[in-house]
C-alpha cells in the first residue's frame, strides 16, 4: 500500500499559449494555503480547453517528481524543469509512478477522497511548452504519463497533506501496463483485456472508448 506526502499543490490560469491567440493553463504555481478540492477540481485552478482537459475524471492531474530527473538529464538547457509544474500538474510528490499506481486505487487527502481514474494521454502542448519535438513521443515510449484522479468525497487539501491508501480494487492494473495497452501501441491481439476495460467503470470515460475503439479495430 502506497503512503506518500503532498510535496507541492499548484494551479494555474489560461494564459496567452502561441501567437495564434489560443490559451493554456499548463503553466501551474504552487500555493501554500489550502484548497477546497471539489468534484471539478481545486478551487482557483482553470482549464482552456475544456473539451480535453477537466472535467469529473480530470479532476486533478498529479506527475511524479520522481522522473524530473529523467527530464532535467534529457534537457539539461530547460530552466522550467527545476521546479514542479513543468508538466502542468496539480500535485508534485514522490512514489506516485506509473508503476505503482493501479487504475482504481482510492486515497484520503487531507479532507478529500480521490481515485484514479486513468494514465495521462500526453499532447502536442507539451512539445510546444518545452520548445522541444520529441516530448511526447518521448512519453509515449517511457510511459512516464502522469495520471489524473476523481474526486469521491470533495474537501480542503493542502502541501504537506499525506497521501494514505484506502482501497486497491484492481491489484492487476498498474498505470504502466493500462497506458501501455491503451496509448503505447501494445493493444495488438489482446481484445479480451480491451472489452474488459472498456466496460469497466472504474476506467475514465474517454478511456473506455478508446479500450472498445481498439477491440473493434
Amino acid at each position: 500500500m502506497i503512503k506518500t506526502r503532498l510535496d507541492q499543490l499548484l494551479i494555474g490560469t489560461p494564459k496567452p499559449f502561441r501567437k495564434d491567440g489560443e490559451t493554456s493553463a499548463i503553466v501551474k504555481m504552487p500555493v501554500e494555503d489550502a484548497r477546497m478540492l471539489g468534484l471539478e477540481g481545486l478551487s482557483g485552478n482553470q482549464v482552456a480547453d475544456q473539451v480535453h482537459h477537466g472535467g469529473r475524471d480530470k479532476a486533478v492531474h498529479l506527475y511524479p517528481a520522481d522522473h524530473y530527473a529523467f527530464w532535467q538529464d534529457r534537457y539539461p538547457d530547460l530552466e522550467l524543469l527545476e521546479h514542479p509544474g513543468a508538466f502542468g500538474e496539480n500535485f508534485s510528490c514522490t512514489g506516485m509512478s506509473e508503476d505503482r499506481l493501479c487504475l482504481g486505487d482510492i486515497f484520503r487527502l487531507g479532507e478529500a477522497l480521490i481515485q484514479c481514474s486513468h494514465a495521462r494521454q500526453p499532447c502536442w502542448k507539451l512539445n510546444h511548452h518545452f520548445g522541444k519535438a520529441d516530448v511526447l513521443k518521448t512519453i509515449v515510449k517511457t510511459g512516464k504519463s502522469g495520471c489524473y484522479f476523481r474526486v469521491l468525497e470533495t474537501g480542503k487539501v493542502r502541501a504537506g497533506d499525506d497521501f494514505i491508501q484506502q482501497a486497491r480494487p484492481l491489484p492487476e492494473w498498474p498505470l504502466d501496463r493500462l497506458f501501455g495497452l491503451i496509448i503505447g501501441g501494445g493493444h495488438k491481439g489482446r481484445n479480451a483485456e480491451l472489452e474488459m476495460l472498456a466496460k469497466n467503470p472504474l476506467l475514465a470515460e474517454s478511456w473506455r472508448l478508446r479500450a472498445g475503439q481498439l477491440a473493434a479495430a
